[in-house]
């Protein structure tokens, strides 16, 4: 069984890519931040305070994530319901990133991530994959791109949805989340000391994948 890790700030373009290079190297991919999505989902369903971590905890026990797969697409599940198509938004993105900083969070969905790498061949990203859930991955990479590139490339996305999108205040929330991440005390957002760095500020989505596959021919 092989694994590889992609770990990298919000809007790098990680889901893409590791989708494209899941798909070429036929390879599982699970795309661990849809898990913590689907948490927050909930969440903001059920008016959970997430700056109140006994409100988040308990809420916890009552969230059963699971991954399934159609047609070789992730499906993420919610309590049964499937919740892919809700889970986008940017009040979900910015729910996850406040309340996966909670240690009760994390630890509800490290054991289903880790399983899921015994059972196959598996391509994981997220935040902390090379660094915390997947620390033997055969591969980690950690993908960036400029807070401004990433900001107009979600721009582009929400405008070719029909939604309308402030440029600047995109770029705003993503500065916030990226010192989220990066500040929480568990498992934050950093590059492995082993991981391979690429930065696809001025690269084509073919180009990262390429390179990716390239490092991953070196391990195998």
């Amino acid at each position: 069984m092989y694994s590889i890790a992609i770990d990298g700030p919000a809007g790098a373009g990680k889901s893409t890519i590791a989708k494209t290079i899941a798909q070429r190297l036929e390879f599982i991919y699970v795309d661990t931040g849809a898990m913590y999505r689907a948490m927050a989902l909930y969440f903001i369903r059920n008016g959970i305070n997430e700056k109140d971590e006994k409100e988040v905890n308990a809420a916890c026990e009552k969230i059963h994530v699971e991954i399934a797969y159609e047609d070789g697409m992730q499906q993420v599940l919610l309590n049964g319901e499937n919740v892919t198509g809700l889970i986008r938004t940017e009040e979900v993105g910015n729910m996850a990133s406040k309340t996966s900083a909670y240690p009760k969070v994390r630890a509800t969905l490290l054991d289903l991530q880790r399983d899921l790498a015994k059972k196959a061949d598996i391509l994981m990203d997220g935040r902390d994959i090379g660094t915390h859930v997947l620390p033997n991955a055969d591969l980690k990479i950690y993908l960036t791109a400029s807070s401004k590139v990433r900001a107009k490339r979600r721009y582009d996305e929400l405008i070719a949805k029909g939604e309308e999108a402030d440029l600047d205040q995109i770029e705003q929330d993503i500065i916030i989340r990226d010192k989220q991440d990066m500040e929480r005390e568990i498992a934050p957002l950093k590059r492995a000391d082993d991981a391979v760095l690429v930065d696809s500020s001025d690269m084509t989505i073919e180009e990262v994948v390429s390179c990716v596959v390239k490092e991953f021919e070196k391990v195998k």
